[in-house]
């Protein structure tokens, strides 16, 4: 018997507000990274300078500049588009993995002297995008088979093949 079909008076309160406090810690952080990637979007698009600088010194200028902006805002809106959340997350957080290679390889911290803020803001998407990867983590399918033997939370967001195998 599902959480859907049980009489509210059987359905575990607790358990509810966790479920609640779960989906808002998971919008929180959906947000937050795509808000930041949305930001730097507009300076990878418009071909601001210290863009230009960053993918000239990594050699990748115009092509990875363009690219990159667009593998971003894909992930902003899996991001944004609930039940694609944890794709989202994981390709943020993959994302960044590379800018943070960068930043550690080539770049440095520091950019053009912005006192770190392009390094600590590719770490606030990184660590979002993992964030919201863990609490959504049974809509990914390799963690749903390493999970199997767990027992899966009622608040857990289903994937998108349960609706379909549920309405066919």
């Amino acid at each position: 018997m599902t959480t859907d079909s049980m009489p509210s008076s059987s359905v575990n309160q607790p358990a509810l507000k966790s479920c609640r406090r779960h989906e808002i810690a998971s919008w929180i952080f959906q947000v937050l990274a795509a808000v930041i990637l949305l930001q730097t979007l507009f300076f990878k698009f418009t071909g601001a300078p210290e863009s230009k600088l960053i993918f000239t010194t990594l050699g990748l200028e115009p092509w990875g500049r363009l690219g990159t902006g667009v593998t971003e805002l894909i992930a902003v809106g899996l991001l944004l588009y609930r039940r694609l959340a944890a794709w989202g997350g994981v390709m943020a957080a993959g994302l960044m993995s590379g800018a943070l290679v960068s930043h550690f390889t080539r770049l440095g911290i520091v950019v053009q002297e912005d006192g770190g803020l392009l390094f600590c803001l590719a770490v606030v998407v990184f660590g979002s995008g993992l964030i919201v990867a863990w609490l959504r983590r049974h809509q990914l399918p390799l963690p749903r088979l390493l999970l199997r033997s767990l027992p899966e939370p009622s608040c857990a967001v289903k994937p998108i093949d349960a609706d379909a195998k549920g309405q066919g």
